[in-house]
């Protein structure tokens, strides 16, 4: 099983997928998408597009030149089978691998190096310049300031409106029975004096 590279942006293309073009001398053409094919027949210039890696190494981005890239490239020299060298081989692959991602991790640590400090200092000097941007962040944070007060007081009036209710609620709960009482007592009257 072989993992070709897409010609255009130098992704992997896995078997079963992507599109190879071969043309009129027999040059094999493989992309990994429809994307890059037709950047391709569009006769566009990888290395003027971000997304590709032949972009990110010509504008330093990623490592272009180091001696852990020499091994990827494809030989074609055949050479005769022997187990000790396929398993040296494969051994040396890993090793390899992990030299190189290495490499990458201290290049782009190297190449992020001072981001922080250029940062700063590029806000500083646009506070610097603008004093009203300062003026602008105190206006919001009074505004955000009086938006929760407003909700405070909703809340609270919400409270008192419920405790109010909860309050006629309760009386009228009570005048009902007094009401209810004063009807038997009066019925108790009316009976007796229908009674003599």
């Amino acid at each position: 099983m072989r993992i070709y590279q897409c010609h255009f942006c130098s992704s992997p293309v896995y078997p079963g997928h992507g599109i190879m073009f071969v043309r009129n001398d027999a040059k094999e053409f493989r992309f990994c998408r429809s994307k890059c094919h037709k950047a391709f027949k569009q006769r566009r210039n990888p290395r003027k597009l971000k997304w590709t890696k032949a972009f990110r190494k010509a504008a330093g981005k990623e490592l272009a030149v180091d001696s852990t890239l020499t091994f990827a490239q494809r030989r074609n020299v055949p050479v005769r089978y022997n187990r000790e060298l396929v398993e040296t081989t494969l051994s040396a692959m890993e090793r390899i691998e992990d030299i190189r991602k290495k490499r990458e991790r201290a290049f782009y640590k190297n190449r992020m190096r001072g981001n922080e400090e250029r940062d700063f200092l590029r806000d500083k000097q646009l506070v610097e310049s603008n004093p009203e941007l300062l003026r602008i962040r105190e206006v919001e944070m009074a505004r955000k300031l009086a938006k929760a007060q407003e909700k405070e007081e909703v809340d609270d009036e919400d409270d008192e409106e419920e405790v109010e209710e909860d309050m006629e609620v309760d009386s009228e709960q009570e005048e009902q029975p007094e009401k209810e009482k004063v009807i038997l007592k009066n019925k108790k009257k009316n009976v007796k004096k229908l009674a003599f």
